[in-house]
């Protein structure tokens, strides 16, 4: 348990910004098995459509440090891919 007031306090600021970072990963997660789902459905048009509501919400979730940059843009390769091969 925290003993001096700052620890105190840190812990109440770590609590609180796990929540908030606890949020945009659920968020982010959810705009990605849209995608997902619409992949698998075989449904090129709309997995267009998801994709490009979920680009922004993985990277802005890469700006604010739930992710690192390379893994959102790996993830957004991975998916443009998937939805390329759709079309093939």
């Amino acid at each position: 348990m925290a003993n001096t007031s700052s620890a105190k306090k840190a812990t109440r600021k770590m609590a609180a910004r796990t929540e908030v970072n606890t949020a945009r990963r659920s968020r982010m997660r959810t705009f990605v098995r849209k995608v997902e789902e619409a992949i698998a459905a075989g449904d090129k048009a709309v997995a267009d459509e998801a994709f490009k509501a979920a680009q922004p919400e993985v990277m802005r979730a890469a700006a604010k440090g739930i992710l690192h940059k390379n893994t959102a843009s790996r993830k957004m390769s991975r998916l443009s891919s998937r939805i390329k091969a759709l079309g093939a």
